[in-house]
């Protein structure tokens, strides 16, 4: 017979189990894990699903939902970016990275452009970071994908002169995986 050590840490090793979904009144999803013997919520707003509707059928101009990217998890999207005609970055091919954590809208997502093509520019440094205020300290829930997506758009569209920020290689070097641990200065709205 097992003591009761022993139980105990033979439960810390199982598997997480999901319990059936369930749909509240405000038009949330819950699904429950249970793992170590206690229960944890999960939460899926409404909000997120009617946010990708919304970037797959009526999606800021030069931006299209990669329906590839939503098929794993509905949590990390990337968009896929065209510059803007009558822009420095006209006829360019970008993406977007999204990360939604359960918080959102009341937490901000994590955004920032990934892939082979990173835009030159005063306010993207060479890993995909952006230092845009609105993705971090001047978040609101009222805002959506679609007005960062616009916000991102406009920025690029008002660029006088591609360069990288002036600390690029110093901030490439030190800074942290998740753009949203940096604590940026904003301290330029021109380009």
């Amino acid at each position: 017979m097992l003591s009761p050590r022993c139980v105990t840490r033979a439960r810390q090793l199982l598997p997480l189990r999901l319990w059936p979904r369930r749909s509240w009144g405000d038009g949330s999803i819950m699904a429950s894990m249970q793992t170590t013997g206690r229960r944890v919520e999960v939460w899926f707003p409404k909000r997120l699903q009617k946010e990708l509707l919304a970037l797959q059928n009526d999606p800021p101009p030069g931006m299209t939902l990669n329906e590839k990217s939503v098929q794993n998890s509905i949590t990390q999207w990337i968009v896929d970016m065209e510059g803007a005609p009558g822009t420095l970055y006209e006829g360019e091919k970008f993406q977007l990275l999204f990360k939604f954590s359960s918080r959102y809208p009341f937490d901000s997502p994590q955004v920032m452009f990934t892939g082979e093509n990173i835009p030159v520019h005063p306010h993207v440094y060479s890993n995909g970071h952006i230092c845009l205020s609105i993705l971090t300290e001047d978040w609101s829930p009222a805002l959506s994908v679609q007005s960062v997506c616009l916000s991102i758009i406009s920025m690029l569209s008002s660029c006088k002169e591609k360069r990288r920020p002036p600390d690029n290689s110093f901030y490439v070097r030190t800074c942290n995986k998740n753009p949203k641990k940096t604590k940026w200065w904003y301290h330029d709205d021109t380009c």
